[in-house]
């Protein structure tokens, strides 16, 4: 039931999409990152329904997220964004400090996605208890005490400073990034902010292992970012920065893909030259560095048994 009513929340949000004009092709480019970022985290964990690709920043329901009813995966793996995840909630990322206009759109988006569940949950005859109303969470680099005060924010005790909840019948909260602890709690909504607060979340990220979830796929939506910047020439001092900031990272990323692939090429020459071999020598042959690999790509041609790689790999030491 609440999959056919969250899908057709989805559908009577989008007919009530309403254009805006935007002049900076960079401001767009940043925020279909976040919305692409945010859809490829939280998929794993529900329905993710993210707006359309347009050239053109837009008016319309940034993430509509709804967590899968019997989940399995470990949300907690996201960190502050998994518990917001935790619920059926609204994202609305914003690249630049969200202003009190642009606030003030996030809650009526909100309160259409509930009048468009109150609307089908009376045409299914479903009771009003039955309806979970997804939480709004507008996520902000920056906000002014004005700001948060304007629309009555305030901290709850058990809540990370920085998260600001709007009063009880409005279901929604300003997540102010910059304001966030330093944690690994936050990394991955700290990767949303800006200049150094993102840099520094960048820097957290690089040092994770490639293995753990999420780092990779992460790793290429920025790469992603990083190659529409210069596509489009940004002469943003951040910007400029953030692509050179990514720059030896992706380096890495594409000589760790350079090597992997090596070895893979090697182990499976020496499986058809001398048989299987053990997870003890196909560690050792990922253990060597590309130069390496490829003086064992030619010593390979030479072999006739495994004991003909276990010499080669004492001598290579």
């Amino acid at each position: 039931m609440e999959g056919r009513l969250f899908l057709e929340v989805g559908y009577l949000v989008a007919s009530y999409d309403i254009s805006k004009v935007n002049s900076k092709m960079t401001r767009f480019i940043h925020d279909q990152f976040a919305k692409d970022y945010l859809e490829e985290l939280l998929k794993p964990f529900g329905e993710v329904q993210a707006a359309s690709q347009v050239a053109g920043e837009i008016r319309e329901i940034d993430v509509l997220f709804t967590p899968f009813p019997n989940q399995t995966t470990n949300v907690e793996l996201l960190g502050l964004l998994g518990k917001l995840a935790t619920t059926p909630a609204i994202f609305e990322p914003f690249r630049n400090p969200a202003s009190t206009e642009e606030i003030c759109d996030c809650l009526l988006k909100s309160l259409e996605v509930r009048g468009a569940l109150r609307r089908a949950a009376k045409r299914e005859q479903t009771t009003k208890t039955k309806i979970e109303i997804p939480r709004l969470w507008i996520l902000t680099p920056t906000a002014s005490r004005n700001i948060i005060s304007g629309f009555s924010g305030t901290t709850k005790p058990d809540s990370l400073h920085g998260i600001y909840h709007l009063p009880t019948s409005l279901h929604a909260a300003i997540v102010v990034i910059h304001q966030l602890p330093q944690t690994q709690e936050t990394l991955w909504l700290r990767l949303l902010g800006r200049g150094t607060v993102q840099k520094q979340a960048i820097d957290e990220l690089a040092a994770l292992p490639l293995n753990q979830p999420y780092v990779k796929i992460t790793l290429e939506l920025l790469y992603n970012l990083q190659k529409n910047l210069k596509i489009n020439q940004s002469s943003q001092t951040e910007d400029q920065e953030l692509i050179m900031r990514l720059a030896p990272l992706y380096q890495q990323d594409r000589e760790l893909a350079k090597q992997e692939g090596e070895q893979r090429l090697i182990i499976r020459q020496l499986n058809r030259r001398i048989g299987e071999i053990d997870s003890l020598l196909i560690q050792k042959v990922q253990e060597l560095p590309v130069e390496k690999l490829e003086e064992l790509g030619e010593a390979l041609l030479d072999f006739t048994s495994v004991t003909d790689l276990e010499t080669w790999l004492k001598l290579s030491n």
